[in-house]
């Protein structure tokens, strides 16, 4: 499996795709919420893993006030438990790297924040609800220069 860059509208429907399964059918985000200004090429960049060739998972990251906010983290639910949620974490860091991006934050659903916690990012808030689904506030601070993790 492979996390790429998202570069066409066409590859940005899949991630779209997934996104409805994940967020809208299956967890009842409400479909007028789930997609905003940000879900263009232009206003952040986006990612999908690809298991052969089909797309499984996906997210989206931007810059908000100088750091990195890591979005709309998804995994198709056949997918799920294979260490994609890594893969996918993984690729955002690389890419804030890049970008000379090293505090990040993303709103993480509760019941992930163990998930989180492994990969290094701390609690920095109470319970909130976004969506209709608990979230917390998670933080990180990332090297200056990207270190691939099978190296």
């Amino acid at each position: 499996m492979i996390a790429v860059r998202i570069e066409t509208k066409e590859a940005l429907e899949e991630a779209f795709r997934i996104r409805k399964d994940v967020f809208i059918d299956e967890q009842g985000t409400p479909e007028d919420e789930e997609y905003d200004e940000f879900d263009t090429l232009d206003t952040a960049e986006h990612i999908l893993v690809l298991d052969e060739e089909k797309a499984v998972g996906t997210a989206r990251w931007r810059i908000v006030e100088g750091e990195g906010k890591f979005e709309r983290i998804c995994i198709l639910a056949s997918h799920r438990k294979l260490g994609i949620g890594n893969l996918i974490v993984h690729k955002l860091e690389e890419l804030a790297i890049k970008k000379g991006i090293t505090n990040v934050k993303l709103h993480g659903q509760v019941q992930a924040e163990g998930f989180y916690h492994k990969l290094g990012y701390e609690t920095r808030s109470d319970v909130f609800m976004e969506d209709g689904i608990p979230h917390v506030l998670m933080r990180k601070k990332l090297p200056e220069t990207f270190q691939n993790a099978s190296s």
